[in-house]
């Protein structure tokens, strides 16, 4: 798949591999393998390599909305869930670079219209 700004898809990969590792670092802190946490966070990786437009948005939406979800059990005891709110923070930076910064948006804009295409 093209990319309209290789940087965009550097910083863009660069999230995909963290969302992949924190999947990884969730696994072995929970004990169990969650096959689909693992599973979602390949398939975000995938998808934000692509550059296909609006795939930024989605990603971001799905980090914020995975912190919202875990913020409150987070914060209820910092000590026992340091690693996790730490993860929160750079999940909120992560969102923040998928929708502002210029580099990455440009990336995301293969229409999905050509993917039939290449």
């Amino acid at each position: 798949m093209s990319t309209n700004n290789e940087t965009g898809r550097k910083l863009s990969c660069i999230i995909g591999i963290y969302l992949i590792a924190k999947a990884l670092l969730n696994i072995i802190l929970s004990g169990s393998f969650s096959v689909g946490d693992f599973a979602l966070a390949v398939i975000e990786a995938i998808a934000l390599y692509t550059g296909l437009m609006y795939i930024n948005y989605v990603v971001a939406a799905l980090c914020l909305l995975v912190v919202a979800a875990n913020l409150k059990t987070n914060l209820s005891d910092i000590s026992a869930h340091l690693i996790y709110l730490i993860e929160a923070a750079i999940d909120v930076v992560c969102a923040v670079l998928l929708l502002a910064s210029k580099d990455i948006r440009e990336h995301f804009s293969n229409k999905w219209s050509e993917l039939s295409k290449k």
